[in-house]
């Protein structure tokens, strides 16, 4: 049994939204696979909250034209898997199509009764009693293919930009790859030519600590906390790095 956990820290406002918008995304896919009941809902109307705020889609189209002109000129290089970054690059084209319309992401969904109605109650504390909302009741005694079916159709408002976010953050999580690094007194500090956009931490659990991570573009630190005591650490630390651009 793997006990590694990996932490992610954003070093810039973009790569935080993406981190954001893809947990959901992960969080919506483990509850389209198997019946959470309603716990589908609060994901589902987080990602609605956060699109109808700010529209991704120009800088995501930037990131996706950046990435395929630094992946045509990989794919030039001798030694380069050609057929594996082909097929990235041919993932990059297809997904800018869907981004490129007049459509804000997401406004399907807001014409929505059913969702519009619990929405607006959603947020209030116990208010998915039957009472408080009747057809979320009845939704729910609908079988689990007709429930499921209905989540992915509403999933798929936000597919234009979950699709690219997430081959963007594994190009980026690809900048580097984890080496061992040890904490004196749970305490490591870096920086970098290159400007960063992700930090990311593997420890194994059985240290019983945890990191905090801050920094802003060639410069980190990270603290590493007890979580017992919740306090900082002054053991040695060992745990690896990977400082992604």
């Amino acid at each position: 049994m793997n006990n590694e956990l990996i932490y992610e820290q954003p070093l810039n406002e973009k790569t935080r939204s993406y981190l954001r918008l893809e947990y959901l995304a992960d969080q919506l896919a483990m509850h389209t696979e198997s019946d959470q009941q309603h716990h589908c809902f609060y994901p589902l109307f987080s990602l609605a909250e956060l699109t109808d705020r700010c529209d991704y889609r120009t800088d995501i189209l930037k990131d996706i034209d950046k990435q395929l002109i630094v992946l045509s000129k990989w794919h030039a290089l001798p030694h380069v898997d050609k057929k594996q970054v082909q097929h990235i690059i041919d993932q990059l084209n297809a997904s800018k199509a869907p981004l490129q319309t007049n459509e804000r992401i997401g406004c399907h969904l807001k014409k929505d009764r059913f969702i519009a109605a619990l929405k607006q109650r959603f947020g209030m504390p116990g208010a998915c009693c039957n009472f408080d909302l009747p057809q979320l009741h009845f939704w729910l005694s609908k079988d689990w293919p007709q429930r499921q079916a209905d989540l992915r159709s509403w999933v798929e408002n936000f597919l234009p930009i979950l699709t690219p976010i997430k081959l963007l953050l594994d190009l980026t999580r690809s900048t580097a790859e984890f080496r061992t690094s040890e904490a004196q007194q749970g305490f490591y500090q870096g920086n970098s030519v290159q400007t960063l956009s992700l930090i990311r931490v593997k420890i194994d659990c059985s240290q019983s600590c945890y990191p905090t991570i801050s920094g802003h573009k060639n410069r980190y630190a990270i603290h590493f906390v007890g979580f017992d005591n919740q306090k900082h650490t002054d053991n040695l630390v060992k745990f690896k790095l990977a400082t992604c651009h």
